[in-house]
């Protein structure tokens, strides 16, 4: 197969400086344009309710990359499922999505909630959410994902 270069187009700012599993919801991240990139790149995002921000998981170290199938947060209690088959950060290419709330743009800063990724982060795209690119029907998932998911959106408790 073909290799891929990429190269990010901004960098998360925002107080989160360790991986953790959960309480991603109240996090608030600026997303700061690379000089590369004009301003007018985000031109009428804030028109959006949402955005997906597809970045890097940059703090994964080869040796932990997953190709097969493991236990989500290697919980044993949780089936072992393929790499693909799960969200886990440990992944072949280290990609990394997550739909977010706009909150405002500010010039070359585009201010979101709930973005699940670190300062510093590596993001490599931005696209608004738009209804005709969600699913048309139900969404179906294993009990195993709603357990491990129960925390993930809440609260950060100060």
């Amino acid at each position: 197969m073909q290799t891929i270069s990429l190269n990010p187009i901004a960098v998360v700012k925002n107080a989160r400086r360790e991986v953790v599993d959960d309480d991603w919801g109240s996090i608030i991240s600026v997303l700061e344009l690379d000089t590369f990139m004009p301003e007018e790149a985000l031109c009428e995002i804030e028109s959006f309710s949402h955005a997906e921000v597809i970045f890097y998981f940059h703090c994964v170290a080869d040796e932990k990359i997953e190709k097969g199938a493991r236990h989500p947060r290697n919980n044993v209690n949780y089936p072992k499922v393929g790499i693909l088959s799960q969200r886990g950060k440990n992944r072949p290419n280290r990609l990394g999505s997550t739909i977010v709330r706009v909150l405002k743009r500010e010039g070359r800063q585009l201010y979101v909630q709930g973005l699940d990724a670190i300062d510093g982060t590596p993001i490599l795209d931005i696209k608004p959410v738009m209804r005709e690119f969600l699913p048309r029907e139900k969404v179906v998932q294993p009990k195993w994902a709603t357990e491990l998911m129960k925390n993930y959106w809440t609260k950060a408790q100060s």
